[in-house]
């Protein structure tokens, strides 16, 4: 495929990591306000796997890693969730001996790997002068990496975890927790006929955003999260409290997937481990769930109460984006681009107490961004707690 030379310049784009709704109007957003100011969009498909496994050669078939991007694709996708570019976990910098494409194999054959020089490359083959990666913490890791290489880079933070530092919003967070709030109210009808616990677990893996804003909003009784070690007697004593409170008899618990009990780890699934070096988590909200059932008769008379355990996993990421992940991907994007046309790079765009902003791109790696327990976070009542929502950002907990 040629790249059009009669252009200010060929933007890149590309989305990496977990899906979330707003993906799609994101690229949108780049891709109209580009083409109208005269550069070429490029789609990098399969996140930082398709600046990996370019063939550079213009007699091969690339279509697989890239294609262009036109007004019309982008406007037919562009209210729909997930992402039409695809992506992948995969980190250049450590890319392990299995992954490294075929084509590279003979040149690197160490069991993990840094295939930077073959991004560089492939940006230059295909004349890409900006490049504006979406992704969590992860993504935009190498996205830092490639800045520091020279390469002109441009971040829009997503992530329904909300965990990327510099931005009090990632793309895709308000899509999750109004699916975790809607899914949570629909659940209690089961677990208020039952009379039993209601046991949800939902994403986080170090950050507990998810689990604490939607408990704040009224949608459980309680939440655990992965920057405080709970202990699961308690939780059940606190639970079997709400319980009887309750005229239907339930009470309901978020579990993040990264929170552990007080002197253990956090659960995982078998110990692969991806090219960031994350385990698959899974599991903690089976455990939260037996082990209340054993212990509630402790606290219950010697009744023993039974438990709704449920994973919400994808259900809060699929499907259509939310309002707000309509509204701010549109914005990230024309920000991007506006930074472009200023000759402007190495920043991450974001939104900060209320205002869109952009900051040094180099901000995401600095540091975590986790839920502040001292301020928002109860650990004897294991619940949100608040002093004050005045002069406050719209969802209360920001990146400092």
């Amino acid at each position: 495929m040629e790249i059009p030379k009669n252009t200010k310049g060929v933007i890149g784009i590309l989305t990496g990591g977990g899906d979330v709704p707003g993906l799609n109007p994101a690229i949108r957003a780049v891709t109209i306000r580009a083409l109208r100011e005269g550069y070429t969009v490029i789609g990098i498909r399969k996140g930082w796997n398709g600046l990996v496994d370019i063939i550079r050669d213009k007699k091969v078939d690339n279509s697989e890693n890239y294609s262009l991007l036109t007004e019309e694709l982008v406007n037919r996708v562009g209210r729909t969730g997930g992402t039409f570019l695809h992506s992948s976990r995969m980190n250049p910098s450590k890319t392990s001996k299995a992954h490294v494409p075929i084509h590279l194999q003979d040149k690197y054959k160490d069991e993990i790997n840094d295939l930077t020089e073959e991004v560089l490359a492939n940006l230059a083959f295909l004349n890409i002068d900006y490049l504006i990666p979406i992704g969590g913490d992860d993504t935009l890791s190498y996205a830092v990496r490639l800045y520091k290489e020279g390469f002109k880079v441009i971040a829009i933070p997503k992530t329904m975890d909300n965990d990327v530092p510099g931005t009090d919003y990632c793309i895709g967070f308000s899509t999750c927790i109004t699916r975790t709030i809607s899914l949570t109210h629909s659940l209690r009808t089961s677990a208020g006929s039952h009379e039993r616990f209601l046991v949800l677990e939902v994403f986080g893996r170090y950050a507990g955003f998810t689990s604490i804003l939607p408990t704040l909003a009224g949608a459980a009784n309680r939440c655990v999260i992965p920057e405080h070690k709970f202990d699961i007697n308690r939780l059940t004593e606190l639970m079997i409290e709400d319980r009887f409170k309750n005229p239907s008899k339930y009470s309901v618990v978020l579990v993040s997937e990264g929170a552990a009990f007080s002197g253990e780890d956090m659960i995982f699934k078998g110990s692969v481990m991806d090219d960031y070096g994350h385990k698959k988590l899974g599991g903690i909200g089976e455990r939260v769930s037996d082990q209340m059932k054993h212990l509630s008769p402790q606290y219950n008379k010697g009744v023993p109460v039974d438990v709704i355990n449920q994973k919400l996993g994808y259900l809060v990421r699929c499907g259509d984006p939310d309002a707000i992940d309509s509204i701010v991907p549109m914005a990230f994007g024309n920000l991007a681009l506006d930074l472009i046309i200023k000759g402007v790079h190495g920043r991450l765009i974001t939104l900060r107490n209320g205002r869109y902003d952009n900051a040094p791109i180099d901000i995401v790696t600095s540091s975590k961004k986790i839920v502040d327990i001292d301020r928002y976070y109860n650990t004897d009542r294991l619940r949100p707690k608040y002093n004050s929502f005045e002069l406050q950002p719209l969802f209360l907990m920001t990146s400092i």
